[in-house]
């Protein structure tokens, strides 16, 4: 038995498939979603989705949204998403020095420009960490082979 997973950026579909189990960043704390699994509504925080069919693993950044699960389908409408295997590791890092220059100028705290750098490095350094740490065999989901 399966459960449908879609996730949705502001800008593309990332993922549409069914799988066998979701693991989601909720607010909350951690949500591991199997199918026929009560019907909930969550935020998202910055972090990764961790999604298993079979034994293939496939790992995604999230930066905030929500998620609506319901027995059959897990909808997750994500401010920003990306699959941990399409990263640019170069470019993150590009973009996380870049946001600690711009922060380390003294930007005043509570405007918009401060809110957007501490917003980029934020997501830099999400980028950055899932790419430690899934890329190299980091941690998995537990399986009844494991």
């Amino acid at each position: 038995m399966t459960i449908r997973c879609e996730i949705v950026s502001q800008d593309r579909t990332v993922f549409t498939d069914d799988v066998d189990i979701v693991v989601l960043p909720g607010a909350a704390g951690e949500m591991g979603i199997l199918p026929r699994h009560a019907p909930v509504l969550t935020t998202l925080k910055y972090g990764i989705i961790k999604i298993r069919k079979g034994t293939h693993e496939e790992h995604f950044t999230v930066a905030g949204g929500i998620a609506e699960v319901q027995p059959e389908i897990v909808t997750i409408l994500a401010d920003a998403a990306e699959n941990v295997e399409e990263l640019d590791e170069a470019r993150a890092e590009a973009a996380r020095k870049r946001a600690e220059e711009a922060l380390a100028k003294g930007v005043p705290p509570d405007t918009d420009a401060y809110l957007a750098m501490e917003a980029a490095l934020r997501k830099s350094n999400l980028r950055l960490d899932a790419i430690r740490r899934y890329r190299k065999g980091g941690m998995r989901i537990p399986t009844s082979e494991n």
